[in-house]
């Protein structure tokens, strides 16, 4: 069983599933038309629909009978240097009981856009949200004498999971992000348990969903919001000034991960003599290709899909050289994202309105 994700959307659109042999023909024999029809036109040329498929792992572990997958965050701070840290989100579940030969795309995926259609979810929606501390109030009392687990492997053993994870996507794309004073990123990393406790990465976000449409996300967001301005500018005011980075008056709940300089040393990070230096440097890019998905691409929150082959090329998260606007991005559906992020009213009352998640395809090997 496969799962199929179009580059570039979001919010669930053009997902599908590969049941057997048959599906995977029929999907080939389309390609393979779309591919004539484009050649035959001499007008009007289009790039042709980039994909990712994953394997579908089908025993995920279960919350209530439910699928769910978890969303974490990684914030870039700063790019010159580079200071990376990581932050616990929520629990996403689906609001119908998980049933894997469902046709029903809403069985599958966990976002809030595709669980809107399901006809309950004004009854459920409370449901279909759960904070970390009682998910991992359930696994300690459901599953850690049965599975032989630690106390607290929730905020224990899996948060450690996800930092190694994190910083490892981190480090394989990190020389092909722009490195400017003043660019940052908080992307969406989506995580999935199996009934094994292995974790899987699926996908990460560019402009992640933050929205505050039940009681956890109201929690949640805005203190995500709040401290990841305040360590941005933090930290820019600070190697503006040329002082030492840390401490961080302004880190609560973001635990960090990576600094460009030694974490023992901590010590201040010169600026260029000229930071205009700094600006003037032409940014490298890490374009996509077809993917592999893995920290999938572009469908939609589709957090609730699988584990990646770990073959193809992909894109990085942050650090694709500005083009645009997040807005154009966003109503676009392009797959060409700016890692620059501008402190201003209105770009941060767009990410709050904004429900939706753009997703930037990574590549993850399935341990």
């Amino acid at each position: 069983m496969w799962i199929c994700k179009p580059t570039g959307m979001n919010q669930g659109r053009g997902i599908f599933l590969l049941k057997s042999k048959e599906d995977i023909a029929a999907f080939r024999l389309k390609l393979k038309h779309t591919e004539d029809r484009r050649f035959n036109r001499k007008m009007h040329y289009r790039q042709p629909q980039a994909y990712i498929v994953q394997h579908y792992i089908q025993n995920p572990l279960l919350l209530k009978g439910k699928k769910f997958d978890v969303r974490s965050y990684l914030l870039i701070a700063c790019t010159a240097p580079y200071v990376v840290f990581f932050r616990h989100g929520y629990v996403r579940l689906t609001c119908d009981l998980y049933d894997p030969t469902s046709k029903n795309l809403s069985a599958h995926l966990t976002n809030q856009y595709m669980q809107k259609k399901n006809p309950l979810y004004s009854q459920l929606k409370e449901d279909t949200v759960w904070s970390m501390e009682s998910f991992n109030a359930y696994v300690n009392d459901r599953f850690q004498a049965a599975k032989d687990l630690p106390r607290d492997w929730v905020l224990g053993a899996f948060a450690k999971r996800m930092q190694q994870i994190m910083s490892q996507c981190f480090l394989a794309v990190k020389s092909k992000l722009d490195c400017r004073l003043g660019f940052f990123d908080l992307i969406g990393c989506d995580f999935l348990v199996d009934e094994d406790f292995k974790v899987w990465l699926l996908e990460m976000n560019c402009n992640p969903a933050l929205h505050t449409n039940c009681e956890v996300l109201k929690e949640v967001i805005p203190s995500v919001v709040v401290e990841t301005l305040d360590l941005t500018l933090e930290i820019f005011r600070k190697i503006r000034g040329r002082q030492k980075i840390f401490p961080l008056v302004s880190q609560r709940e973001f635990v960090h991960l990576y600094s460009a300089f030694s974490t023992t040393e901590k010590s201040s990070t010169e600026l260029p003599k000229n930071t205009k230096d700094v600006q003037k440097t032409e940014p490298r890019r890490f374009m996509c290709g077809t993917e592999e998905k893995s920290v999938p691409s572009a469908s939609p929150d589709n957090s609730a899909n699988d584990s990646a082959l770990p073959k193809r090329r992909s894109r990085s998260m942050s650090g694709h050289r500005p083009t645009s606007t997040s807005q154009n991005h966003h109503e676009s559906g392009h797959s060409h994202y700016t890692a620059k992020l501008k402190l201003s009213k209105s770009t941060l009352n767009h990410h709050l309105k904004a429900g939706n998640d753009h997703h930037i395809p990574f590549i993850t090997s399935s341990e």
